[in-house]
């Protein structure tokens, strides 16, 4: 399963992480980069699947603020009105489609529909390459808008 963390203000990929698919891959897969930023404090924005209680405490022991959608179907949230009143968290949720884009172009431009490789360490090698690229075609797209 492939997992990606980006900036919020220009969409480029900051950590990529490949793990076996299990229930709480993505969960743990997050917190673990989220652990590996140099910078502390800051938000994440992430959808329903993150709004649990111990994704929110493990954001919160990291400092870091998050801006989950919140999953009111048939449970409580584990995001409360303190995140959700301000003005931020509208603009994350808006933000927080660019991860998608990433993925998008992974499957449709680098041939990421199936894994190339058998174990989990030589699929993370490619991924990281692919995010690589990724970043190099966007960082080439700001610089030719910024030039016209």
């Amino acid at each position: 399963m492939g997992h990606v963390l980006t900036e919020n203000r220009h969409g480029l990929v900051v950590d990529v992480e490949v793990t076996q698919a299990t229930g709480y891959a993505e969960r743990e897969a997050a917190l673990r980069m989220l652990g590996r930023r140099r910078r502390r404090g800051g938000t994440v924005s992430a959808d329903k699947a993150y709004d649990t209680r111990d994704f929110v405490a493990g954001c919160r022991a990291q400092g870091i603020t998050p801006h989950v959608a919140r999953n009111t179907s048939r449970r409580r949230s584990a995001i409360d009105a303190r995140t959700t009143r301000h003005a931020g968290y509208a603009v994350s949720q808006r933000r927080r489609k660019l991860v998608e884009e990433v993925f998008g172009w992974v499957k449709s431009v680098a041939g990421g529909r199936k894994l190339r490789y058998r174990g989990v360490a030589r699929n993370q090698l490619w991924a990281e390459l692919t995010a690589a690229a990724y970043n190099l075609v966007r960082m080439a797209r700001f610089e030719a808008r910024a030039a016209a």
